[in-house]
C-alpha cells in the first residue's frame, strides 16, 4: 500500500481530527454505493479506509512514523540494507557499513573462550542465540526479543465487477430468470431473488476479476423497467381499466390483463367509475414467497360520438346528486 499520508492527502504532522476529516471527505466520495458503475471507485476506497485504520490508531501510527512498520502494518525487515543497520552491530564491531562480518570477534577473544551468549541475552531477551522452531538461528518462530514471526498477509482477491442488469416489469413480478452476460463472455441465467424492487443487488460469487488470492466477485445492480399499463404499488400491481357505459350500468365479465396473463373479471350491475377491485395473487413476489395482488381500478370510457346517446337520454334526467358528500 502507498504512503497513507499521502492515500488520505494530510501531511505527517497532520492532527487526528484533520485525519479524519480527510478519511470522511474521500469515503463520501467513494464510497461503493455512490460509484456502482466503477470498480476501481471500490479499490480506492479500500485503500483510504487500510491508510485510516492505521493513522487512527495512535501506537500504530506511531510505529509507522519511526519506521517500524510499513503501510500495511507489518513489522519492517530488521536486516534490510545488509547487516544490522549503523547503530547496530555495526556501531559495535569495527564500524562501517559492511555489516556483521564474523572477523568483527577478534581482538574480542571470539575464539579465546569468551562466551557471546551474553551479548544475545541482551538483544534478544533469551539465553544464548535465538534458535527458531527448526532449531536454526533466526528461524521461523524464533522468540525473543524480536518476537515470534508474523504471518504474511493472505493474497488478495481480485477486483468486484458492477453489472447493471435492465428487468422488464412483468419479469420482475413473477421472478422469471433473466440471462446476463459476463465480462469474460461467458452468459449465465439469473435467478432473481424474492422481494425484488427495484436497486436490488446481487452478488456472484467468483464472477470478477481474477487475482492471487481468487477471483473477486460481481456485484449486479437490478433495475425494473416500467410498463406501460401496470404500475406498481409495494407489493401491489395496479391497472387502470375502461369499461363501457354499458358494462357498467349491466354489468358482467370483462376480460383483465395481469403479469401472469388476462383473467376474467365479473363487474356488479350499476358499477361506477372509480370503484377498484382485487385479484388476489397478481402482484410482486414477496421476501417470504408470497405475492402481493393486482388493484384494478374501472373507469367509464363514453363513446367517441355521444349522438345516438344522447338521443336515448332525451327526456331522461338523473336527479341524484352525487358530490353531496362533498358539500357542493
Amino acid at each position: 500500500m502507498a504512503d497513507p499520508y499521502v492515500t488520505l492527502g494530510v501531511a505527517r504532522s497532520a492532527s487526528e481530527k484533520d485525519i479524519k476529516s480527510a478519511y470522511r471527505k474521500l469515503a463520501k466520495e467513494l464510497h461503493p454505493d455512490r460509484n456502482k458503475d466503477n470498480p476501481k471507485a471500490s479499490e480506492r476506497f479500500s485503500e483510504v479506509t487500510r491508510a485510516y485504520d492505521l493513522l487512527s490508531d495512535p501506537a500504530k501510527r506511531a510505529q509507522f512514523d519511526r519506521g517500524e512498520i510499513d503501510a500495511d502494518g507489518n513489522p519492517a525487515n530488521p536486516f534490510a540494507g545488509g547487516g544490522f543497520g549503523g547503530g547496530g552491530f555495526n556501531g559495535g564491531f569495527g564500524g562501517g557499513g559492511g555489516g556483521f562480518r564474523p572477523e568483527d570477534l577478534r581482538g574480542m577473544g571470539g575464539a579465546d573462550g569468551v562466551d557471546i551468549s551474553d551479548l544475545f541475552e541482551g538483544l534478544f531477551g533469551g539465553g544464548g542465540a535465538p534458535r527458531g522452531a527448526q532449531g536454526g538461528p533466526f528461524g521461523q518462530g524464533a522468540r525473543g526479543g524480536f518476537g515470534g514471526q508474523r504471518r504474511p498477509p493472505p493474497p488478495r482477491k481480485g477486483a468486484d465487477v458492477a453489472y447493471r442488469l435492465r428487468v422488464p416489469f412483468v419479469d420482475a413480478a413473477r421472478l422469471a430468470d433473466q440471462r446476463i452476460t459476463l465480462a469474460d463472455g461467458k452468459t449465465i441465467d439469473l435467478k432473481l431473488p424474492a422481494g425484488l424492487e427495484d436497486g436490488t443487488q446481487m452478488r456472484l460469487k467468483g464472477k470478477g476479476e481474477p487475482g492471487p488470492g481468487g477471483a473477486g466477485d460481481g456485484i449486479v445492480t437490478i433495475s425494473v423497467d416500467q410498463h406501460a399499463f401496470f404500475r406498481r404499488d409495494g407489493d401491489n400491481v395496479r391497472i387502470d381499466l375502461p369499461i363501457t357505459l354499458s358494462e357498467a350500468v349491466a354489468g358482467g365479465k370483462i376480460k383483465v390483463p395481469t403479469v401472469d396473463g388476462p383473467v376474467m373479471l365479473t363487474i356488479k350491475p350499476g358499477t361506477s367509475g372509480g370503484t377498484t377491485m382485487r385479484l388476489g395473487g397478481k402482484g410482486f413476489t414477496k421476501k417470504d414467497r408470497t405475492r402481493g395482488d393486482q388493484l384494478v381500478t374501472l373507469e367509464i370510457a363514453l363513446p367517441a360520438d355521444v349522438a345516438e346517446l344522447a338521443k336515448r337520454l332525451d327526456g331522461w334526467n338523473d336527479t341524484a346528486n352525487p358530490r353531496a358528500r362533498f358539500g357542493v
